[in-house]
């Protein structure tokens, strides 16, 4: 059964006050988005980048990296969920499980890739990968119940209990 990679890149990085896109940024010689692309290298599926600011650049850089890529353009920004979306056609009677990553998060080892479609294997429905920030500042919260996922909420629309899981 193939696994097949949706890799987030449409993003603006405002915060990076920056024309460029955040995924373009180099990290050890390479556009960011390049270092998840080599931790996904070894899934057999499908891959898709979901592209949208400085898209054009992106895509070029995309290809350069992985002729097989197929890109998806998100021209209205409209957060995670809706990028997702746009992909999904491009995966239509495709088969398979998905792992979605995103372009700004280029330090993802394949091995965890690995355990996580491992416990897809063992009957998960779904799996998410989260982490303990140490400065969680506005980052999103995955609430938990045990191993049952609640809901992911984002910083701005958490409660203060929801703020306090880190």
């Amino acid at each position: 059964m193939p696994t097949h990679l949706i890799l987030l890149a449409a993003g603006a990085g405002t915060r990076m006050l920056s024309e460029r896109a955040k995924v373009l940024h180099e990290i050890a010689g390479a556009p960011i988005f390049a270092h998840a692309l080599t931790s996904a290298a070894h899934l057999d599926g499908k891959r898709i980048i979901v592209t949208g600011h400085d898209g054009e650049a992106v895509r070029k850089a995309a290809h350069v990296l992985d002729e097989r890529l197929i890109c998806v353009d998100q021209t209205r920004q409209l957060g995670t969920a809706h990028a997702v979306t746009m992909a999904a056609g491009a995966l239509q009677d495709a088969g398979g499980d998905t792992v979605m990553l995103y372009g700004d998060t280029p330090f993802i080892r394949p091995e965890t890739l690995d355990a996580m479609r491992d416990a897809r294997a063992a009957g998960a429905d779904i799996v998410f990968l989260g982490f303990e920030a140490a400065d969680p500042a506005r980052y999103g919260r995955m609430v938990a119940d045990g191993d049952t996922l609640l809901k992911i909420v984002e910083w701005k629309d958490a409660s203060a209990p929801e703020r306090a899981i880190t």
